[in-house]
């Protein structure tokens, strides 16, 4: 089955995205980014900015981002899938990232939510200088790692941050 993404969340103050490979069905259903109940988006960025984003209703959420210098993307457009994997996705189309720098010109830094998500974003921003990228681990519930070691690790991104 087809699957089209989100739009992005971010405008001229974004100074960091976060970039997930595909949004899942759940995501997909509601039009919200990270909707699942079990992903730990929302507990992995609270810590980051000092917000309890998770407590929040999800307007609520972007504007606190927004406020933050925090965009919202993925690196895969559309493609078939099965379910919510990132290892089903296949026949992907990419979003246009590699202008990212040139649409957001206050943007310092990129991190990838997961190994899809930065196997593919690499190589599409492979020639864009001036950003730093991180490899983060996947914010899905299904992921082995602990909340807590997932969060040491997301806490680089605090120094991007308003």
């Amino acid at each position: 089955m087809l699957k089209q993404g989100l739009p992005p969340i971010a405008n001229g103050e974004t100074r960091l995205f976060i970039l997930g490979s595909l949004p899942g069905d759940r995501s997909l259903e509601e039009a919200k980014y990270y909707a699942h109940p079990t992903n730990q988006f929302w507990k992995l960025v609270g810590p980051i900015i000092g917000e309890d984003l998770h407590g929040m209703s999800y307007d609520r959420r972007l504007a606190t981002l927004a406020r933050h210098g925090i965009g919202l993307w993925d690196v895969v457009s559309a493609a078939r899938r099965e379910g919510s994997a990132d290892n089903a996705i296949r026949d992907a189309s990419h979003n246009a990232i590699g202008g990212l720098k040139r649409d957001y010109p206050r943007l310092e830094a990129v991190a990838f939510n997961g190994g899809r998500a930065a196997s593919d974003g690499r190589r599409l921003l492979a020639a864009v200088e001036g950003i730093q990228l991180y490899d983060l681990p996947s914010s899905s519930g299904r992921a082995s790692m602990a909340l807590a070691v997932k969060a040491a690790i997301w806490l680089a991104l605090r120094k991007h941050v308003k």
